[in-house]
């Protein structure tokens, strides 16, 4: 699919309660009355819109779902609905262990934090002097300039290998080695410098896989040992674990569900994750309500989990990107958020802490629809505490009249645009022209084969009802000149801005 892949990166009024069906359990039912007037909405919403999550996870076929809310630095509420297995009365709750996926990410940062707090690694030296399993290769034109942790945490190093595809139960297992070197039997490309570091966002899960070299060759250590040492233990995160494959002896583990909630990866019921740091993590809402709780604190007061300084750090943008070391982050004052999404095929998940306040969000999911789900339950809960900074786009009848002729045609990106100005969109916005066409009484956007409906905000400014962006919201404007024609396109999302010339 052209522009942006969900999965590839990866907020009403009073009515039907949350949850609307007796298998909805919660882990606390005193904390029912909390969420019970929620109601449920797109990012991009008419004002109309409002479910209840019972009405939503079926429809998006998502059987369980594991929510913990935040404010002021606690956590509010905990709770689990619906099924670990489909059709099975094996209810979720606040302690069931999900796939997190690319939320992965932010917990190999902390640890990678915790050793640089320690003395044993250090974010601006170049990882060279601690690999030994595998070297870094030279980049486009013999390039061998220094990569650093900095630079891997926020996707600025220049690698390739976006992400990982997911094991079924019973497949051979690639070694780390196998993975960074791209031999079987892992499935992905070898890692490879395809920007010159520290020039482009680029994410890469490859390389977080580097990190993890570093972490194993540095200390000599089990990846998933030194997270259990010095993060799960340290937060109390104990039903947290880095693990390619659970076993079935584990106990209250959600099971995988593709798009229309069937039970997959059979017989065990989970697929398998030996991508480690980026994104083999299994955790729950529970546990990782601590790990965001225990980042944002160490960010506004010092004695924390991490040195005050270097959590400011982590929290601080890298150019060009808005990743910081780990989190991506939006938002400025009092809507200041570190966030970070998980899609691994069958299992969703998103964190978020707001800075300022303390306030926050985890959803977990099991199911390949759940990232629709989560984005539905960010806004429900964004409505009811008012939280500022909201992404959301409230679109109504705007008149254009004639003017909409002058928009269809198409539009060639732009060569030579700075990824400064670009930001997120320079790798993250794949089409390389774009077409606007007419449908029925208003414009679709064609890029390759997908078309898209396009909903205007104003008389020359429009969204895209089914595109996303972490924490933000894609908008495409059209700019006329002074003779009153149009000559470019501008999209805009996450900070970053692109033109499109039309021809």
């Amino acid at each position: 699919m052209p522009l942006i892949e969900r999965r590839a990166l990866l907020a009403g009024g009073l009515g039907l309660p949350l949850f609307a069906a007796s298998s909805f359990a919660a882990t606390d039912t005193s904390q029912r009355s909390t969420i019970s007037r929620l109601r449920l909405r797109p990012t991009i919403h008419t004002g109309a819109e409002g479910w209840s999550l019972a009405e939503r996870m079926t429809h998006h076929g998502v059987p369980g779902v594991a929510i913990a809310i935040l404010r002021a630095g606690r956590v509010e509420s905990a709770q689990g609905f619906g099924m670990r297995i489909a059709g099975r009365s094996r209810p979720v709750g606040a302690d069931t262990l999900f796939s997190v996926g690319s939320v992965s990410k932010v917990a190999t940062a902390a640890l990678c934090l915790r050793l640089v707090s320690l003395g044993l690694l250090d974010l601006d030296r170049d990882i060279g002097r601690w690999l030994k399993q595998w070297r870094v290769p030279a980049g486009p034109t013999g390039d061998d300039s220094a990569i650093t942790l900095r630079m891997l945490l926020s996707h600025t190093g220049g690698f390739n290998v976006h992400g990982f595809e997911d094991l079924a139960p019973g497949a051979p297992l690639p070694t780390l080695v196998q993975t960074l070197a791209g031999t079987a039997p892992a499935l992905n490309k070898p890692l490879a410098r395809i920007d010159p570091a520290g020039t482009r966002s680029r994410y890469s899960g490859g390389g977080y896989m580097i990190v993890q070299a570093v972490i194993e060759d540095t200390t000599g250590e089990p990846f998933a040992a030194m997270a259990q040492r010095h993060v799960f233990a340290p937060l109390g995160m104990t039903r947290s674990r880095f693990d390619s494959a659970p076993t079935t002896t584990i106990a209250d583990i959600a099971h995988a569900h593709d798009g229309k909630g069937n039970p997959v990866a059979l017989p065990r019921g989970w697929q398998s994750f030996p991508e480690l740091a980026p994104s083999g993590l299994w955790t729950s809402a529970a546990d990782l309500a601590r790990l965001v709780l225990a980042l944002g604190a160490s960010c506004r007061k010092p004695g924390g989990f991490l040195p005050q300084e270097l959590a400011i750090d982590m929290m601080t943008p890298v150019s060009p990107g808005f990743y910081g070391l780990g989190p991506r982050l939006a938002g400025v004052g009092a809507a200041r958020i570190f966030h970070h999404a998980g899609a691994n095929d069958s299992y969703k998940a998103y964190i978020e802490g707001n800075l300022a306040t303390g306030d926050g969000l985890i959803i977990a999911t099991n199911g390949a629809g759940g990232d629709l789900l989560g984005d539905e339950i960010r806004n429900a809960v964004s409505d009811a505490r008012a939280w500022p900074g909201d992404w959301s786009v409230k679109t109504g009848q705007i008149a254009i009249g004639t003017l909409m002729d002058g928009y269809i045609g198409t539009y060639q990106r732009r060569d030579h645009q700075s990824p400064d100005s670009a930001g997120f969109l320079d790798t993250g916005f794949s089409a390389g022209h774009l077409e606007v066409a007419r449908s029925g009484g208003g414009l679709e956007l064609v890029a390759g084969e997908r078309r898209r409906l396009l909903a205007p905000v104003s008389s020359n400014a429009f969204v895209m009802p089914d595109s996303y962006i972490p924490a933000g919201t894609l908008l495409l404007t059209f700019d006329r000149g002074a003779d009153g024609s149009v000559r470019k396109l501008t999209v805009s999302g996450g900070g970053g801005v692109l033109f499109f010339d039309k021809v």
